[in-house]
């Protein structure tokens, strides 16, 4: 068992967005991300920090990440990124981000780790996956 304390504290996925006001209210205002920072620079610069509750670094070779695709949506489709959104409730999330303009991939399904997951394709070209943990069967 590790001792020291960690040495990164924080992960951040930056995602250039051509629309910045459409991808912020995507993110903030539908899917729900709280807004822990926001900056603007010269030349029209903005940005803004959302809070994604825990981060994590999920790193899949080839086979699983076919595998995945194959599960949530029953065809390869995922680019080498994709960005995954644990939330309370899969089908609400997925029906709101849809109606704020996402392109709907697949529909929630249960997958056989036990969570229901959707797939979209969102502002900023972001291939994502709202999961919601169902716990154990029974």
């Amino acid at each position: 068992m590790q001792t020291d304390p960690p040495r990164v504290l924080q992960m951040r996925l930056v995602v250039e967005a051509d629309d910045y006001d459409d991808a912020l209210h995507f993110f903030r205002d539908v899917l729900g991300m709280r807004e822990e920072a926001a900056f603007s620079g010269p030349g029209d610069a903005h940005v803004a920090i959302l809070d994604a509750g825990r981060a994590t670094l999920e790193i899949a070779n080839p086979a699983q990440k076919r595998m995945i695709d194959q599960v949530e949506v029953g065809r390869p489709v995922a680019p080498r990124l994709r960005v995954a959104f644990e939330v309370a409730d899969s089908r609400s999330a997925t029906d709101d981000l849809v109606a704020a303009g996402a392109e709907l991939i697949a529909p929630p399904v249960e997958t056989p780790w036990r969570s229901l997951n959707s797939r979209l394709a969102a502002p900023a070209g972001l291939q994502i996956t709202l999961f919601q943990e169902l716990g154990p069967e029974g």
